[in-house]
Formats: C-alpha cells, structure tokens, sequence
C-alpha cells in the first residue's frame, strides 16, 4: 500500500492512500466532516486529469444518497407503511442524525456531507458511475442496538431523542472525533455508555461491508480507478480489507452484514410468557370469587389503557386518539403481534392527515422541542412512542397491582 499526499492546489490535511486490489487501483481520499477543505479536495482529485479516475465510490447507502439528492423524499414517506412495518424508531434514528448534521451546518457554516455530495456532482459533470459502499444506515442501527441489552438500548434512544431536541455548541472534543472518525459513531455512540459496544456494527462493520462492495463493483464491472470518498476513521480499515492476503467472497460478505440478528429464543417468549401470567392471575381471581375477578379487570383496564391514554394525550393527540389508545391498550396487551402504537398512531394519522407543508418542513421542526407537536408528521411518531410507553408501562404496573390484589 502506497500513501501519498493531496494534489498541489489542495489545501487540505485529508490523508489520501493509493492501493492496488485485484486488477484495480484505488485511491481512498480520507475526509473531515467539518472541514470545507475536505469538499475542495475531492473537487481537486477528480480535476487531476492525470489519475484517470473511471468511477467514483462515496460513504452513502441508498436512503442516505437520496435524502441528501432529494430533499423532498420525506413528502413521500408512507406513515402508514412505517407504523405497520414497526419502523417509527428507525425514523426517529434517521432524523436525529439529520438534526446532529444541521447542527454541525449552523455551527460551523458547512452544508452536511459536502465533500460526498462534492463527489456525486463533480463524478456526475465527469459523466463517471457513482458508487454508493456504504451498508443501509437501518440495518446498521437494528445491528447497533442488537449489541445492547434492553436497558442501554433505552438509554441510547433517550439520547438520541434527546439529541433531537437540543440547541448546545457542538463541543471541541466532538469536532476532533469528527474530524477524525465517523458521523454516525460520533451521532450515537455519544448516547452509549460505552463506545465499544457499538464500534463493531458502526466501524469495523462498515469498514468490511465497503471493502466488499468495492471488491464487487471492480470485479463485475472492470473498473480501473476508482476514487473512494470516506470518513478519516475508516481510512486504515478500509484499506487493510482491501490489501488483505486472503480476502473474504464479496458476495458472501455483504450477504452476511446485511442479515439482521433475530432476537433471542427467550426474547421472543417473554410477552407470551407475560401474557399467559396476566391470563392465569384473572382465572385465579375469577376462582376465588366473581367480583375479584372483575376487580382485577377493571385494574388492568384503569392502569394499562390510562397509561397509554395519557401517553397519547402528552404527544398532543386527537381526544378520538386519546379515546382509542384507553380501549385499546389493555386489548393489545394480551396480544404480542400488535402494539398500542400501532393503533394510535394510525387513528392519529387518519384523523389528522400531514400536509405536504409537513412533510416539506419536518427536518427543520424536529430540530426545535415545540415542532415535534407542531408538525403533524412528528406528532404521529410522539403519538406512536408515547402511548406505547404508557401501554408497556401500565402492563407492569397493573400486573404488580393484580399480584397485591391476590397476595391480600
């Protein structure tokens, strides 16, 4: 592995490494995300005549691509498709790193991801392919949180909706691991207790799923040269898969960071298991006398649909929202397969439809605590989060008020 150092007419501390993988060379352009000068320097590589790139390879996963290509892509986000599919916490996800990266642009005068968009743009005047490496930031994430336990995984979305809703100066310490690292380790593992759990999915995965990509794309398309665009601290991983002995089958590789990690067998027992216990306490009650039976009943309907009511009513909800959520929680309770949330949110979405203003202004919204309420998109997610909080909730709370009920 050869490393050199950036054309003349670019004034930039940004490492660059020429390799040789196969039949194909390489030059990894290693970039700050807080520096302009990361952005002049891929414009200066791809002007150098003499490299000959003929494609270029940029830190972006399809979703990512278009959400910087296409700013009016959230307009065309199905609520209905995310609440059914669960992916309301992806969303939430997705929208804390775009608020993290409009943080960086307010603070620090830069447009998040200009040295890839500088990429896309200067390969698309060149007429070059672009390739997009990196792993789809969802299966990332479902990948990260599969590596924390259940407490931490809560603490680390907290954080991340935290995230969302604050103003602070990004601190000296974070802009160094940006300038040094990743945008997505940076954006959450701030939230993590301890960054090693997540250094796995969120660096080193990353690191052998676009080396593999590479690999893929330079094998089944011929390419000579290509420029790869990516964050400093993917630079010397990167480029060790890359220049390995005995590299793994592209195709295998990507196939296996790609699965998603079901949850474990005992996991997936534990809402039936807890159901089957509520189930067994009402026929206890019922066994020792008709009124207890109803007692208990009317507890877990009290508690469990209170919860989740005023959990609907903190997001703002429709009273008829409002309403559906006290019915329906200590029904979906007994019911694994489906949650509060996703009834709430879908009378939520249905009573109070978003307009397309709320889609075209979602990002800037969520930036601030009142546009979570304001904005009709956000407000369905509030809606979904909260009232599933409270339903979770109140089947503890009244779980524990029935085993008083019986033990009295």
């Amino acid at each position: 592995m050869q490393e050199s150092t950036p054309p003349d007419n670019a004034t930039s501390e940004e490492p660059i490494r020429e390799l040789v993988s196969g039949a194909t060379r390489l030059t990894l352009l290693g970039t700050a995300h807080v520096s302009r000068a990361s952005a002049e320097t891929v414009v200066a590589l791809l002007s150098d005549l003499e490299r000959d790139f003929d494609a270029v390879a940029v830190e972006l996963c399809r979703s990512r691509f278009n959400a910087m290509m296409d700013p009016d892509s959230l307009s065309r986000l199905d609520l209905f498709a995310v609440i059914r599919e669960r992916r309301v916490y992806m969303v939430a996800a997705s929208l804390a790193l775009s608020a993290y990266q409009q943080r960086l642009a307010d603070q620090f005068g830069i447009e998040p991801g200009a040295e890839q968009r500088a990429a896309i743009e200067q390969a698309q005047a060149r007429g070059l392919p672009v390739l997009l490496i990196d792993r789809e930031v969802g299966t990332t994430l479902k990948r990260a949180a599969h590596n924390l336990g259940w407490w931490r995984r809560l603490n680390l979305f907290s954080g991340l909706l935290a995230g969302l809703l604050t103003r602070e100066q990004i601190s000296a310490d974070e802009v160094e691991q940006l300038k040094q690292g990743d945008v997505l380790e940076t954006t959450f593992a701030q939230f993590a207790e301890d960054r090693g759990e997540l250094y796995a999915p969120l660096i080193n995965e990353r690191d052998r799923y676009m080396a593999a990509r590479l690999r893929a794309e330079a094998t089944e398309q011929g390419y000579q040269h290509i420029l790869a665009v990516v964050g400093a601290g993917h630079l010397k991983g990167l480029g060790e898969r890359l220049t390995a002995s005995d590299p793994p089958e592209p195709a295998a590789e990507i196939e296996a960071l790609e699965q998603v990690p079901p949850p474990g067998r005992l996991w997936r027992l534990v809402p039936w298991l807890i159901v089957a216990l509520i189930l067994g306490l009402f026929a206890y009650g019922f066994t020792r006398s008709p009124e207890l039976g109803w007692n208990l009943v009317l507890d877990w309907v009290l508690i469990n649909g209170g919860l989740s009511a005023l959990g609907a009513a903190l997001a703002g909800a429709h009273p008829l929202t409002i309403l559906g959520a006290f019915l329906a929680a200590p029904l979906t309770s007994l019911n694994p397969t489906i949650g509060a949330g996703m009834v709430t949110a879908a009378i939520e979405l249905t009573l109070r439809r978003p307009s397309v203003g709320d889609f075209a202004h979602l990002r800037e919204d969520v930036t601030q605590l009142r546009g979570w309420w304001h904005n009709r998109v956000s407000r369905v997610l509030l809606v979904f989060i909260f009232s599933t909080l409270g339903s979770a909730a109140g089947t503890y709370l009244a779980g524990f008020r029935i085993f008083g009920r019986l033990m009295a």
